[in-house]
């Protein structure tokens, strides 16, 4: 079984920054690829960025590109998702997954975090 713990959310002004961290703990982690979606209020959940089991491959919901940058550490068991430049509409619940593969949909996905709450006023 996989149990996966996000962290890092918060409030924070436009333009600011914040880094979610996602904790991975039961099944190698390393064999995973992981995603970060979100569900902002009276919308459906959304891909928001993936990573492949070793970290060489990324991608990005065309929202958040240039601006976002997930990460991993094999090591320690951590995805990261840095958010910079974070605006009003990247308001939302953010959740981490792990999966077989880093597509962008739901389905992919067999272990879902509880998530973090990231509020940004403008």
């Amino acid at each position: 079984q996989v149990r996966l713990v996000e962290s890092g959310g918060g409030l924070v002004q436009a333009g600011e920054s914040l880094r979610l961290s996602c904790a991975h703990f039961g099944r190698t982690f390393s064999i995973y690829a992981m995603g970060w979606f979100r569900r902002a209020p009276g919308k459906e959940r959304e891909f928001v960025a993936a990573i492949s089991w070793n970290g060489g491959t990324t991608n990005y919901a065309d929202s958040v590109k240039g601006r976002f940058t997930i990460s991993r550490d094999n090591g320690k068991n951590m995805v990261f998702l840095q958010m910079n430049s974070l605006k009003p509409e990247d308001t939302a619940v953010y959740y981490c997954a792990a999966g077989s593969t880093r597509l962008p949909t739901d389905g992919a996905y067999s272990y879902w975090g509880q998530g973090t709450q990231v509020t940004v006023s403008s």
